[in-house]
């Protein structure tokens, strides 16, 4: 099946693709201002019949929108609706306390960093996902927790109490390593 072949529009005069369900019909391109001149053409065209000259003309007509009028106060002045309330309350504006700085020394001894490794798991589950919500980091950290789990073979039981792995010499059981997937 060919493409739909490029009209130019009546309006501005460039070339667009109509839409495919309306080849024949479609004479203005999708911009504003030619929809508006689209628009404006067709109530002249619908006008230019004799049928149509006197449509909703007339003192019956007349009578029958005011009396609808009468009927439904207020119906054109629609107040527009109220802005969505924010997801987060605003913070009051406090005035910033001077103190004084320190930045805490980072060796790279891993013992040092220990008590850092907090902050570090949670950078790095929020590098990961790409997201900095608390919700999305405590997802993630369960799901991280638990491939954890089935690497090293932990039973629901045995999480509770962690062995210490310091001494270990053995590698990782076979039935836990087909279990864990990679990330």
């Amino acid at each position: 099946m060919k493409p739909p072949a490029k009209r130019k529009c009546l309006c501005c005069k460039a070339f667009h693709v109509p839409d495919r369900r309306n080849l024949r019909h479609q004479c203005y391109c999708s911009e504003p201002a030619c929809q508006k001149e689209s628009k404006r053409q067709s109530q002249r065209r619908w006008l230019a019949k004799p049928a149509n000259r006197n449509y909703f003309r007339g003192p019956e007509n007349s009578r029958r929108v005011q009396e609808w009028r009468a009927a439904h106060p207020g119906y054109a002045r629609k107040k527009a609706p109220p802005p969505p309330k924010p997801l987060q309350d605003d913070c009051t504006a406090q005035a910033p306390q001077p103190q004084q700085v320190t930045t805490p020394e980072i060796s790279h001894a891993l013992q040092d960093v220990f008590p850092l490794q907090v902050a570090l798991v949670v950078g790095l589950i929020s590098t990961m996902t790409g997201s900095v919500l608390q919700e999305d980091i405590t997802a993630a950290s369960r799901v991280l927790i638990r491939k954890g789990q089935d690497i090293l073979g932990f039973t629901p039981a045995e999480v509770s109490s962690f062995p210490a792995y310091e001494n270990q010499t053995n590698s990782l059981p076979r039935a836990a390593a087909a279990r864990a997937s990679p990330l």
